[in-house]
């Protein structure tokens, strides 16, 4: 190899990361910095020249990643529904004896993965809702996914029979999911929310899935 070559190898690796690491490594730096700017002062009064300052990138590397601050905080909130989508499915996957076991493991999971960290629900309930009709269109996509996911648990551990109840369980599973998020938006507001006592966060959320349950017990019997 000529000094050439190897001249031009040292400039395609540094610090022992190459081109795409390099990527990935900025981007998940400006993802961090986005996370906790939006988290500390909100999406309209964070500028995308604050959050390069904050990643320590240039606004030519953000805009090498991201059209707009929009696409940044898009990519913020799939990331941060992901973090949680694990959370939640990890509870699943690792769960065993009684389906009311299991239904406490994953609800105990998704409680812990919204308000472990304050800033969670800062960015993703106090900003998500009328920036834009793509974090919209994105914000449904991950309610849809939730919606889902607890459909299929409710037919897998016999909540409901397997040709169903005669109703629509998407739609309650859609509408189960907005009520799981809302009490923990409610949760955030109140003295339990401000001390971080998780506890009250999780009964209330068994309450109501539980509430929901007795319902399709009804409708199946």
């Amino acid at each position: 190899m000529t000094s050439t070559d190897k001249s031009q190898v040292r400039s395609r690796r540094i610090q022992g990361l190459d081109a795409e690491q390099r990527r990935a490594r900025r981007r998940e730096q400006i993802l961090a910095a986005a996370f906790d700017l939006i988290a500390a002062d909100g999406y309209v009064n964070t500028a995308i020249e604050q959050i390069c300052q904050t990643a320590f990138v240039g606004n030519k590397a953000f805009y090498e990643l991201f059209d707009s601050k929009e696409d940044c905080y898009l990519a913020l909130l799939q990331q941060q529904s992901e973090h949680a989508q694990d959370k939640v499915a990890t509870a699943l996957s690792e769960s065993s004896g009684a389906r009311d076991d299991v239904v406490a493991a994953v609800i105990g999971a998704f409680a812990h993965s919204m308000v472990d960290d304050p800033r969670v629900a800062k960015v993703t309930f106090g900003e998500a809702s009328g920036i834009s009709a793509k974090v919209e269109q994105q914000r449904r996509i991950n309610r849809r996914w939730a919606a889902q996911f607890l459909e299929t648990l409710w037919r897998e551990y016999g909540f409901v029979p397997p040709l169903g109840v005669g109703i629509d369980l998407h739609a309650l599973a859609v509408s189960t999911i907005g009520g799981l998020f809302e009490t923990v938006a409610d949760w955030l507001h109140t003295d339990a929310g401000a001390t971080g006592d998780i506890d009250v966060l999780i009964r209330d959320l068994m309450a109501f899935i539980e509430i929901v349950h007795s319902g399709l017990g009804r409708s199946a019997g």
